[in-house]
């Protein structure tokens, strides 16, 4: 396996298509034909072509950017400050974990999605009560989201990780029981999963690492108690979904293709959310 020239520590087996050296998704930019180096891209800013031609682009069409796992660190963050504060203030977890209808018996009335507190969908993905829990849920951020933010550039990296969180919840929301409270990141996390199995089959990487991990987390979700199933399977569907328009899209229909992917799954999961609280009310 080649490894890339500007990062000699990642092994790849994409070459540029002008020079031939092998670059890492990080370094490629996608070109009408194949992939190009940041160096081959430079060299070719007066050859005529539109401003645009030239720019560094990223395996999906984003912007490549100095600081590739930016988005990722933020994210991050905003875990860590939220576990802060809940352990500070242990009562912020009813406030903002995600639970469809129930009633407070500290506050003596219902709370809840179903009684618009639509918050709770999105405030729950960034929640965590447990050291273990928002310790594997952050390493998994980690090591999955660097990757696919160098790969996909920030915007779509982050819109990747929203709406795998979003229909997480959303299925969640869907199937558990409505005073069935859940948290954490996990919904995200495993959509990042399988954006990173799309990925590598994209890259023709080898596959075994990835579906090996997929294997294992999916029989963790499924044999060990107190885990919302639910979260794990909406957010691994939704981001497999969400990658696969990304990464495959036709240069031509880029952002038809990707916007409106991102559009359905958005879609999708407001629907199973309406439906919801149509049964619930």
């Amino acid at each position: 396996m080649d490894h890339c020239y500007r990062h000699p520590d990642r092994e790849t087996g994409i070459r540029c298509t002008r020079c031939e050296r092998p670059v890492c998704p990080e370094c490629m930019i996608s070109a009408s034909v194949g992939f190009q180096c940041p160096d081959c891209v430079r060299e070719g800013s007066g050859t005529g072509h539109a401003p645009d031609a030239s720019r560094p682009r990223t395996l999906a069409g984003g912007a490549v950017s100095a600081d590739p796992r930016l988005v990722t660190k933020i994210l991050l963050a905003i875990n860590v400050v939220l576990f802060i504060a809940v352990s500070s203030r242990e009562n912020l977890v009813h406030d903002l974990d995600l639970v469809g209808l129930a009633i407070d018996p500290a506050a003596s009335q219902v709370v809840g999605v179903a009684d618009g507190e639509w918050y709770r969908l999105l405030t729950a993905m960034f929640l965590h009560q447990e050291i273990w829990h928002i310790a594997f849920n952050m390493l998994g951020l980690w090591w999955l989201g660097g990757p696919l933010e160098a790969a996909l550039g920030r915007v779509r990296f982050l819109a990747l990780y929203l709406l795998s969180g979003l229909a997480g919840s959303a299925l969640t929301y869907l199937i558990a029981a409505p005073n069935q409270p859940s948290l954490g990141a996990s919904g995200a996390v495993f959509g990042l999963l399988g954006a990173t199995a799309v990925l590598m089959r994209r890259m023709n990487y080898d596959m075994k690492p990835v579906l090996v991990l997929l294997a294992l987390n999916l029989l963790f979700t499924f044999t060990w108690a107190n885990i919302a199933w639910q979260a794990h399977v909406g957010g691994l569907v939704a981001g497999t979904l969400v990658a696969i328009a990304l990464v495959h899209a036709p240069r031509e229909r880029r952002a038809l293709v990707q916007y409106g992917a991102c559009g359905l799954v958005l879609l999708v999961s407001v629907g199973l959310i309406v439906a919801r609280t149509a049964t619930l009310t």
